[in-house]
């Protein structure tokens, strides 16, 4: 199969590399520093276990339309980057092609296919517009909610961590042959790739994680495990993810799952950095409004008061901007 993924981070050079790995046409939408690594050195992958590096000659562009039409798209950026992918990721879709969303946060179709709202609902905090909806039709979309934890520790190399778990699921539980035959693919490369017809819901589990973990990381620049001992920040962490909770319930997506034992699956990747304090620490732009305002703004369409979540987001809104590393959807 011919696919891109767009965004050579972490997660979509891990991606990029193993479904490169395994035999399909891969090539990469990037740039700067990460594209001029990618050229020269290939794409590299170290595994923090064994220490081994492996290198994959995949293509890099930064222009898209250099690379033309594929079966799949792996959009794998943080939300502040949707608006540029947005933009440019027309040369990539041709008459069959599906959008991968591989990422964090509430995705801007979120409401496209809930019974909430009857699909008339849209996260204008994450699409004002609506230029991702209609560069992105949710009819092409497959959701991705990863379950991983990897790095980049210098451009064009990725650091796998841990783990290997990829969730893929239509909006509104549709399965359909796309679908199928991308988890198929990322199987064989060695991810643990599982269906779901609930990919709301698998979004919602992460999310409570996402929400309350990076802020949260980023503002105190601790890693996960200190944060889980410390009682008092515990504690904090819990009442955000009620809230969240309540917020999912409120709009049809129950996560089903309790605040403890989302902790739990926090605890088992041990000392472990956050995305988003990884960004603060590189002075890159923090995913603020992809994990927060999109869940306030449905909060506030549900009518669910988060006083918790709302204090957080304006802390960590507030540490961003005084380090200019903030900048809001436009």
């Amino acid at each position: 199969m011919k696919i891109c993924v767009y965004g050579a981070g972490a997660v979509g050079g891990l991606i990029a590399a193993r479904l490169s790995r395994s035999g399909h046409e891969v090539c990469v939408v990037a740039r700067g520093s990460a594209l001029e690594a990618i050229r020269g050195r290939g794409l590299r992958v170290l595994d923090r276990e064994s220490g081994k590096v492996e290198r994959h000659a995949v293509r890099a562009e930064s222009d898209p339309a250099a690379l033309g039409p594929q079966d799949y798209v792996v959009v794998s950026v943080k939300a502040q980057s949707l608006q540029e992918v947005a933009a440019r990721i027309g040369p990539l879709v041709g008459a069959d092609t599906s959008i991968i969303t591989a990422m964090n946060g509430v995705p801007w179709w979120f409401f496209d296919r809930l019974r909430f709202g009857n699909g008339k609902l849209r996260l204008t905090s994450l699409d004002p517009g609506g230029k991702l909806a209609r560069a992105m039709p949710t009819e092409r979309v497959v959701g991705c909610v990863i379950h991983l934890a990897a790095s980049t520790p210098e451009p064009g190399l990725v650091s796998h961590n841990m783990g290997s778990r990829l969730i893929l699921g239509e909006p509104g539980g549709k399965t359909t042959q796309r679908t199928r035959r991308i988890a198929e693919a990322l199987t064989a490369a060695g991810f643990e790739a599982m269906v779901t017809e609930t990919i709301e819901k698998e979004f919602w589990v992460k999310l409570l994680g996402n929400v309350s973990f990076n802020p949260v990381s980023a503002l105190t620049m601790s890693t996960a495990d200190r944060l889980i001992e410390d009682p008092h920040v515990k504690a904090y962490m819990v009442q955000i993810m009620r809230e969240v909770l309540a917020i999912g319930r409120a709009v049809g997506v129950d996560a089903d799952i309790d605040p403890e034992a989302r902790i739990d699956m926090a605890r088992q990747l041990g000392q472990f950095k956050t995305s988003m304090l990884q960004d603060l620490e590189a002075g890159k732009a923090l995913e603020i409004d992809g994990l927060l305002a999109g869940t306030l703004e449905i909060a506030g369409k549900a009518g669910v008061p988060a006083p918790f979540t709302e204090s957080l987001f304006g802390l960590i809104r507030a540490r961003a901007l005084s380090s200019n590393q903030y900048r809001p959807t436009t």
